[in-house]
């Protein structure tokens, strides 16, 4: 029967929070809209009467969705060209949903999402839908057909798998922009003995290309050799300049609720790099470059005025 607009309404009012969930999940937006969208179709597809608790119904059809659409995409990620990252969300997108506790803000933040690809698809539902949005396990497990034991045996190995990766404790905001000031200049001017000053020993840098921009097959490892690596990329080259359209204009902003650098030329952000700031150092760069997962960064860029660049690149 069709759908009555009291029920297109309810699935609109649902709609931010599936979003956030979905990208949690995928950690893409484009893919995140999609399962979204077909969640849509399946609540127009049923007999909306007959649901006791649609919120509950909406949130179970989504996360089925996404785990089916994890293990395809692991399938795809090993033929991905290079280093896989998700798509980076800037500060202001409602996709980034809520973020009101430390839990919220971690389990968005963009080292936790690369993270979260070490977990297997129920891991990463539980600690999505636990973490991020507090649902009680007995919910949780009416959603993904387990006992509700199992689900927080699941969520502590999750748990425990995310630690793993961010055993260091991260600096405030404003000592986190210092930083990254800091850092640029150092890029830019070429000078390795700052940013290795900045830098943990255990630097890690990861780029993501797609294919379609260069990037390192694999990350770049320890503090020297990725000293040296950001020090080239910051290298003035008319075949870098050829490649994205121009001299890219450097902000300092805020990606998945931590510190980022975004690069932008003529309105197109052509990168987006999410730094991990520790109380150490610099632990970790992650160089989103892949032009397919740049368009809602673009979007989300040119609705707010952003002043001059710091700086233009190469």
């Amino acid at each position: 029967m069709p759908l009555t607009v009291k029920d297109v309404d309810r699935f609109e009012a649902a709609r931010p929070r599936l979003e956030a969930i979905a990208y949690r999940l995928l950690g893409s937006a484009n893919e995140a809209e999609d399962a979204v969208q077909e969640t849509f179709l399946r609540w127009q597809a049923t007999d909306t009467g007959r649901i006791e608790v649609p919120e509950a119904w909406l949130t179970k059809v989504l996360t089925n969705l996404c785990l089916n659409q994890l293990a395809s995409a692991r399938v795809r990620r090993e033929t991905y060209v290079g280093q896989w990252l998700p798509e980076p969300l800037l500060e202001g997108d409602p996709m980034l949903g809520p973020a009101d506790t430390a839990e919220q803000r971690e389990s968005v933040s963009y080292a936790v999402l690369a993270l979260m690809e070490r977990l297997s698809p129920h891991e990463r539902a539980v600690y999505v839908l636990r973490e991020a949005f507090e649902y009680p396990h007995r919910e949780i497990a009416g959603i993904l057909g387990v006992t509700e034991a199992a689900s927080q045996q699941i969520l502590h190995r999750a748990r425990r798998h995310i630690a793993d990766g961010r055993a260091r404790t991260e600096v405030d905001e404003a000592a986190a922009r210092r930083i990254v000031e800091e850092f640029l200049a150092a890029a830019a001017g070429g000078r390795t003995e700052p940013l290795l000053r900045l830098l943990t020993a255990d630097a890690v840098s990861i780029g993501d290309g797609g294919g379609k921009i260069p990037a390192r097959v694999r990350p770049v490892e320890g503090a020297l050799a990725v000293a040296k690596f950001m020090r080239g990329l910051f290298k003035p080259a008319r075949a870098k300049r050829a490649l994205v359209g121009g001299s890219p204009g450097v902000h300092i902003t805020t990606a998945n609720g931590g510190p980022a650098v975004v690069a932008v030329v003529d309105g197109r952000v052509v990168g987006v790099v999410c730094l991990e700031v520790t109380a150490e150092g610099i632990a970790a760069i992650l160089n989103q470059a892949n032009p397919d997962k740049l368009g809602r960064a673009t979007q989300v860029w040119a609705a707010t005025d952003h002043g001059e660049p710091l700086l233009h690149a190469f």
